[in-house]
């Protein structure tokens, strides 16, 4: 009987050479490093280190969360990842009339400087790798952290990490947007070229299929439109006058891992395929790091449950797993808790104590692609890239992703594959387990991490005592030189960080870009 992938292509009970449509793996394959990357971006991959391990935190305040990325560097983890709070987000200030009751719930709060430096307090910066998930404002908190890093005394040269800054998928499938497509796209081209500039190590983009899938996208359906977004981030910054080699190799993506570990692999490795080829066909690229796709993973969220919430150890472990064999750069776990609320300290933990058995007691750390010349994976391989690249195909057909967005077409395609799922989930054809099969009588308790709706009250007077100490004169002529350059040709990131040194809150700057590029009007508001 031949069962479905998640992306509804057809798997065989069994593969072997005929399935393979005659094709010598060996010969199709190359080599690990080399183009097209099937077999990993790297010569060794994870046998000459690990990779990196990345947990995602945030919550309450600056001084909660930089206790959690202190105890997590303290546990071993090699990377930290921002997550920020609603307000952040969408651009308002913690005592903004729309931020009310969202401070401090899905992330930390960051208002201005001062909040910024209380959150990597302590935090060495040219010691760690630091990954922010933001997107319609990404190019302020970047430049906190570079003004941080500078009271530290570390060089913006030296500063490494990722700003995900993918507002395409925004439009798509999350919604904190806040420009229109144009400004937004013109913006992510002034922080490529800023960093190219300015702080030459950092990943000026992570674009995003986690969000996706999170919504409902199938395997091929999250590499499909993710892609898409890249080529059109990269055809607008050739069409800003930049060469492509300038700014590729700073280019990196983001992927979940679900729990379907053959698709998964397979997944991964038919994404890599697909962007070389576009860099190197349409593109040009020369440079080889231009080819790469590297990626960020992180396990899928949405696949974890409320109920006997303690077996998502077990479904963590395998997304973790489908991330690692399929050649990930980095990786966060999520916490078995997170279905119910943030993660406590212990769950936390625990996600980084994951990814440790797999890099440190586990053999796949062993060899580079231990999947590769396997029937399966190599045809399943071939099923996702020709899946992905009709969706692609299409999209272009309707004039690329921004196009395909304004249609609808990647929502309703998304929206689509979700109600499949949920159907197959409340039939029961598709068994989950806790939920609709293996089910208790009655749950354990169990005690969730909440946070203290007191910090709203707490920002509001941070924000107060800002306003009262800084020089306002100082503010209202960076924020006039910045709605100038907003509305000619200059780099915005310029006057943006001089209002930013002289305290010119998130609500603040965000504001004066509103008044001269406008919000997005999402066409289904209507």
């Amino acid at each position: 009987m031949t069962r479905e992938s998640e992306s509804g292509l057809p798997i065989e009970p069994v593969y072997g050479p005929d399935t393979l449509n005659g094709w010598d793996p060996a010969e199709k394959l190359g080599e690990p490093g080399a183009y097209p990357f099937t077999r990993g971006v790297y010569p060794s991959m994870y046998t000459g280190r690990p990779w990196t391990m990345r947990q995602y935190a945030g919550f309450g305040t600056a001084t909660e969360s930089n206790a959690r990325y202190k105890q997590l560097i303290a546990n071993g983890t090699t990377g930290l990842s921002v997550a920020f709070d609603l307000p952040t987000q969408m651009g308002h200030d913690s005592d903004a009339e729309i931020a009310s009751g969202e401070v401090g719930k899905v992330g930390v709060a960051i208002d201005s400087i001062d909040d910024m430096r209380v959150l990597f307090g302590g935090i060495p910066l040219d010691q760690v790798s630091t990954s922010m998930t933001i997107n319609a404002p990404a190019a302020l908190l970047l430049l906190m952290y570079q003004l941080v890093g500078e009271e530290q005394g570390v060089p913006a040269r030296q500063l490494t990490g990722t700003v995900q800054n993918d507002v395409l998928k925004e439009y798509i499938a999350r919604g904190t947007y806040i420009f229109p497509p144009g400004p937004s796209l013109r913006l992510t081209a002034d922080i490529f070229k800023y960093c190219r500039a300015e702080i030459p190590k950092w990943n000026t983009i992570s674009i995003s299929g986690y969000h996706m899938a999170e919504a409902g996208a199938s395997p091929a359906q999250e590499i499909a439109f993710t892609l898409a977004d890249g080529i059109e981030y990269v055809r607008t910054a050739v069409a800003a006058g930049m060469d492509v080699d300038d700014f590729a190799p700073r280019l990196s993506f983001f992927f979940v891992a679900r729990t379907t570990i053959l698709e998964e692999v397979a997944k991964f490795r038919a994404a890599r395929r697909i962007w070389a080829k576009v860099m190197k066909e349409e593109f040009g690229a020369r440079n080889p790091k231009s080819l790469m796709l590297r990626f960020h993973t992180q396990t899928a969220g949405v696949q974890l449950t409320a109920q006997q919430p303690e077996v998502n150890l077990v479904r963590v472990a395998v997304q973790g797993l489908a991330a690692v064999l399929g050649g990930t750069q980095s990786l966060h776990t999520n916490s078995f808790d997170e279905a119910i609320a943030l993660p406590t300290d212990k769950s936390a933990r625990l996600a980084l104590r994951t990814q440790q058995v797999l890099a440190y007691e586990t053999d796949v750390t062993a060899t580079v692609d231990p999947f590769a010349g396997s029937y399966v994976v190599e045809r399943m391989t071939d099923d996702v890239e020709a899946a992905a690249a009709e969706l692609m195909l299409r999209i272009e057909d309707m004039g690329g992703a921004v196009s395909a967005i304004e249609r609808g077409f990647q929502k309703n395609e998304i929206e689509r594959s979700a109600y499949r799922v949920a159907l197959e989930t409340d039939s029961a054809e598709r068994v989950v387990v806790g939920v609709n099969r293996f089910r208790l009588d009655e749950e354990e308790p169990y005690e969730p991490l909440r946070v203290d709706p007191a910090i709203e009250a707490q920002q509001a007077a941070r924000l107060a005592k800002l306003r009262a100490e800084r020089d306002r004169g100082a503010v209202d002529t960076a924020l006039a030189a910045l709605r100038k350059a907003a509305g000619g040709t200059d780099n915005v990131l310029y006057p943006m960080k001089d209002a930013l040194r002289a305290r010119a809150t998130v609500g603040e700057v965000c504001n004066a870009l509103r008044e001269v590029w406008g919000v997005h009007v999402p066409a289904d508001a209507f």
